[in-house]
C-alpha cells in the first residue's frame, strides 16, 4: 500500500499522517483517546480499495504535536485543519471507537466540511454513551486469574495515577476482550499512549455528553451506524445514537467485535459504500426541481 505522507497546521503545532488509495475522499479517525494510530491500519487499508483515504495521529503522540488543550472543541477543529492541509474542501468520515464519538461532534460542528460520517462501534452519543456497560464487560472478559490487577490498573488509570508501564500492562489484559473469540485475537501491537490527550479528552468529552445528545435531531449530514455484534461495546450506543439524527441508519454486523474489519473483512468498506451511495441519492434528489 502506497503511502503518501502529509502535515496540517495549527494553531498549536503540526497534525502528521499518510494518505493512500483513490476515489472519494475519506478521513479516517482513530480511536483512544490518546492511542497510536496504527492500529487502524488495516481498516484504511480496506477502504483504500475504492476510496482516497488519509489517516493522522490526533494531538498528544508523534509524529503530530504532544500539545495541546485537549478538549473536544480542539480536536473538532483539528479535523478541519486536516482537511486543509490535505486541500480537501469535503470530505466523508470514518471514526472508530473514541473516533466515532468525535464525528457525531463533527456531523454537528463543521457539517459545511463533510459529505457523510460513518461511526463504527463508537462510544455512544446518547445517555453515558454505553461507557459504564463496556467497562463492565471489558472486565468481565479478562481472564479470572487476571481480573483484579486489571480492575486496580484500570482505577489508577481513570484517576490519573497510573505510570506509563502501568498504562501498557492494563492494556495488554484488556486487549483480547475487545475480540468476538478471545482466542482468535491478534498479538496486541505496540501502541503509544498519551495520558494527557487521554485524561484531558475524557474528562471533555463526558461534560459534554448532555450537549451532544441534544444536537443530534438537528444533524443534516448523512450518517451510517456499523456495530459489532460480539463487541465489549453495547450496540445501543450506536444504534441508539443513529435513531436520534435524522435519516441516519444503523447495521449490526454479525460475529464481529469492536475491530469490526479483523472479524468481519469486507463490512468496514460496504458500509461505506451504503454511507456514499444514500448520500449521492440524497445530493441528486435535493437537485430535481
Amino acid at each position: 500500500m502506497d503511502r503518501t505522507p502529509f502535515a496540517a497546521g495549527t494553531s498549536c503545532g503540526e497534525l502528521s499522517g499518510w494518505v493512500t488509495g483513490s476515489g472519494p475522499r475519506v478521513l479516517a479517525i482513530h480511536g483512544g483517546p490518546g492511542m497510536g494510530f496504527t492500529y487502524l491500519d488495516d481498516a484504511v487499508e480496506e477502504l483504500a480499495g475504492r476510496y482516497r483515504v488519509a489517516t493522522y495521529q490526533q494531538r498528544g503522540l508523534a509524529p503530530s504535536t504532544d500539545q495541546g488543550e485537549f478538549t473536544i472543541a480542539e480536536a473538532v477543529s483539528d479535523i478541519a485543519a486536516v482537511l486543509d492541509g490535505l486541500g480537501w474542501d469535503r470530505a466523508y468520515l470514518m471514526g472508530h471507537s473514541w473516533g466515532g464519538h468525535l464525528v457525531f461532534h463533527a456531523a454537528a460542528g463543521i457539517p459545511e466540511r463533510l459529505a457523510g460520517v460513518l461511526s463504527v462501534d463508537p462510544l455512544g452519543a446518547v445517555g453515558d454513551g454505553g461507557a459504564e456497560a463496556f467497562g463492565t464487560e471489558m472486565l468481565a472478559r479478562v481472564p479470572e486469574a487476571s481480573r483484579d490487577r486489571a480492575r486496580d490498573l484500570d482505577e489508577k488509570d481513570s484517576a490519573g495515577e497510573a505510570t506509563p508501564e502501568e498504562v501498557r500492562e492494563a492494556l495488554s489484559l484488556f486487549w483480547r476482550s475487545y475480540f468476538a473469540d478471545a482466542a482468535s485475537a491478534p498479538p496486541m501491537p505496540h501502541l503509544e499512549l498519551s495520558q494527557a490527550a487521554s485524561q484531558g479528552l475524557w474528562t471533555d468529552l463526558t461534560a459534554r455528553l448532555p450537549v451532544l445528545e441534544a444536537s443530534l435531531p438537528a444533524i443534516r449530514v448523512p450518517v451510517g451506524v456499523l456495530v459489532g455484534e460480539l463487541s465489549p461495546m453495547p450496540a445501543s450506543a450506536g444504534i441508539d445514537s443513529a435513531a436520534r439524527i435524522p435519516g441516519a441508519w444503523s447495521r449490526i454486523e454479525p460475529g464481529a467485535g469492536h475491530f469490526v474489519w479483523h472479524e468481519s473483512p469486507g463490512c468496514l468498506l460496504a458500509a461505506m459504500d451504503r454511507l456514499v451511495a444514500n448520500a449521492s441519492a440524497t445530493r441528486a434528489a435535493g437537485s430535481r426541481p
